[in-house]
């Protein structure tokens, strides 16, 4: 029997740190989602305020199976 999945995008930023944020959008994921099976870090990029980091964003693609 096959399984099909699903791939969906999700952007997220943190006050603290690349993990917080990718842990954020994997948490938010799983809220949302059902069989949240995996997340790709698609994406980082941080923003800098007076040359000090003030917010760290990811876009993660997370994988979710579909229920039969």
């Amino acid at each position: 029997m096959a399984s099909v999945a699903r791939v969906t995008t999700l952007s997220v930023r943190s006050a603290k740190s690349f993990d917080d944020a990718i842990a954020a959008g994997v948490a938010r994921a799983h809220k949302t989602l059902r069989n949240v099976s995996g997340a790709w870090v698609k994406e980082q990029k941080v923003e800098v305020a007076d040359g000090a980091i003030t917010q760290w964003h990811v876009v993660l693609e997370v994988t979710f199976v579909l229920d039969d």
